[in-house]
């Protein structure tokens, strides 16, 4: 991976634990970032949130009063969120199917489990920057397509309906080996 200069970049670092939070800026900072801001709940980070132009946020998963899910759904939904597709990486210390799948519905970008490494931080901010997402909005989810595998050969207008069409087949050619 090419070495990337995040001078330009602004981050904002949600965490509860501030030594989580040191390394990360850390980590940041090797990479020439110059602009981190720096909360220990959700509700700190709404209010950075609303005063500073955020380009891509970490947010730990478990804190209180709000915690890392709340606060992603608040940045992704709320009328008042001055960015709703600002790239957010979540990461948490519990990480399980569970808590990745509801991370995911919330609107998160990328997911990192804890213990961090500095190469899984870079990574994921090289996704974010070169591997944007497109976002999405579906049956009362707002965020990034949570489809990491695209098809390159898939030749239809709609996925979804071409695997219905599929199935319907099927279900037709098993109705006329009935009768």
């Amino acid at each position: 991976m090419e070495a990337m200069n995040l001078r330009a970049v602004s981050f904002l670092l949600v965490d509860d634990n501030a030594n989580m939070r040191k390394v990360i800026a850390a980590i940041l900072k090797a990479g020439g970032a110059r602009r981190i801001f720096e909360a220990d709940d959700g509700l700190q980070a709404l209010k950075i949130f609303q005063s500073q132009e955020i380009d891509i946020i970490f947010t730990d998963l478990v804190m209180h009063p709000v915690d890392g899910l709340a606060f992603v759904r608040w940045v992704r939904t709320s009328s008042a969120s001055p960015n709703p597709y600002a790239p957010i990486i979540m990461m948490t210390g519990h990480a399980t199917q569970r808590t990745l799948t509801d991370a995911r519905m919330a609107g998160v970008t990328e997911f990192l489990a804890k213990p961090l490494t500095a190469r899984g931080v870079m990574h994921r901010i090289n996704e974010i920057i070169n591997n944007p997402r497109p976002f999405v909005r579906v049956n009362g989810y707002f965020g990034p397509c949570r489809r990491r595998r695209i098809d390159h050969d898939f030749q239809g207008t709609d996925r979804r309906a071409a695997e219905t069409e599929v199935q319907d087949a099927l279900a037709e050619m098993a109705m006329e080996d009935v009768y």
